[in-house]
């Protein structure tokens, strides 16, 4: 049997932990299976702390495109596959092989207005329509992307199965308190902060967060800052202008992306961690702060409040003034900050890389010898 995993997003912000913690979790855990694992060149040193059943096979073909519709297939028949996943919503219809599809979300149908054009929403619509039609099992990562899929895709139910993400590992070891005074150190942390980590897209609703932390500042406590972690702010110039509009220039910071062992400084000297995004597949941040016993303040809409499981505070993501009193509280009061600290670490440890990974397993087993 042979089975290929499309790892062309492996340096993804998303996805890309996804396809890593599959790869690493399937190494551990299947040694007698043969891997194909379709990477870019520059990805191929990244099979060595892989297995020996783990072969990586350059592919250039870019994704989201028309050349991955054919390449993709041609490279599965000369591979001669028994079965692909794709860890996204692209599965080329030419594809003669079994297969197995992650639809993450449904953002692209949800929020149309914030792709760049007509056709890559038909492009969206049209690929997951196909996937949920072709694909033998289609993977999702909460009951409420699950939902989505079952109201935009006329599919059997039982054909969509839900496998959460988990946390990567180094959120869940103990502090690493020099990382954290050399992050202290690096950034001048010298007042407390509320952190967000995450894409500054519009959905994940960072202008709404910018307002909400003014009026936060103007009723708790005057030295507070906000940190923003997260990529492609020059794509965004609107959030620079909002911080200008609400005079924050001294008190908001966009530190960009970060490595994990210093991210994970971050959340554990953060005095709370918001986020208020209107729609998440899963939401993974809000878990890596719990896991590092901060407390959270996230929306109650979409599959946060699934994946918070009553160990964050929920908040109306599309209310500012409801935003900032959900930071205040979890700043100020520490009644709430106790509690929310300890379920978030227990909750946290409920999710697990490799309980997940061992269902993703079991179901190309199923699937390849069906």
């Amino acid at each position: 049997m042979r089975i290929a995993i499309d790892a062309r997003k492996l340096r993804d912000f998303g996805i890309g932990t996804y396809i890593r913690n599959i790869l690493i979790e399937l190494s551990r855990l299947d040694q007698t299976t043969e891997y194909v694992v379709l990477c870019r060149p520059d990805d191929q040193d990244s099979g060595d702390v892989l297995g020996r059943n783990f072969r990586m096979v350059p592919e250039t073909a870019p994704t989201y495109s028309i050349a991955e519709q054919f390449r993709i297939p041609l490279s599965l028949a000369r591979e001669r596959v028994t079965l692909v996943h794709e860890p996204h919503y692209v599965l080329p219809p030419a594809i003669r092989c079994r297969s197995v599809v992650t639809i993450h979300d449904c953002i692209h149908l949800m929020f149309p207005q914030y792709l760049p054009s007509k056709l890559a929403y038909v492009y969206a619509k049209g690929s997951m329509w196909s996937a949920t039609r072709k694909a033998d099992r289609v993977l999702t990562v909460s009951e409420a992307s699950k939902r989505d899929i079952l109201r935009f895709f006329d599919i059997p139910p039982e054909k969509v199965a839900v496998i959460y993400n988990a946390i990567d590992e180094r959120f869940l070891g103990p502090a690493d308190t020099m990382r954290m005074d050399l992050t202290r150190q690096r950034y001048q942390l010298d007042h407390p902060f509320v952190l967000y980590v995450g894409n500054i897209k519009p959905h994940k609703n960072i202008e709404r967060l910018v307002a909400a932390f003014a009026i936060a500042r103007r009723s708790g406590p005057d030295n507070l800052k906000l940190i923003i972690i997260g990529d492609e702010l020059s794509k965004y110039p609107v959030l620079r202008q909002s911080v200008h509009r609400h005079k924050l220039d001294k008190h908001v910071r966009f530190l960009g992306f970060q490595p994990q062992e210093t991210l994970a400084a971050f959340y554990r000297l953060a005095r709370a961690f918001v986020f208020p995004s209107l729609y998440e597949g899963f939401g993974l941040p809000p878990l890596e702060a719990m896991a590092c016993g901060t407390p959270v303040v996230t929306s109650n809409v979409s599959s946060l409040p699934e994946v918070a499981g009553g160990a964050a505070l929920l908040v109306d993501p599309h209310d500012a003034e409801a935003i900032a009193d959900g930071i205040v509280r979890a700043v100020t009061d520490e009644t709430l900050r106790n509690g929310l600290i300890t379920k978030g670490l227990a909750r946290a440890r409920d999710f697990s890389w490799k309980q997940s990974v061992g269902k993703i397993h079991q179901i190309y087993m199923e699937v390849a010898n069906r």
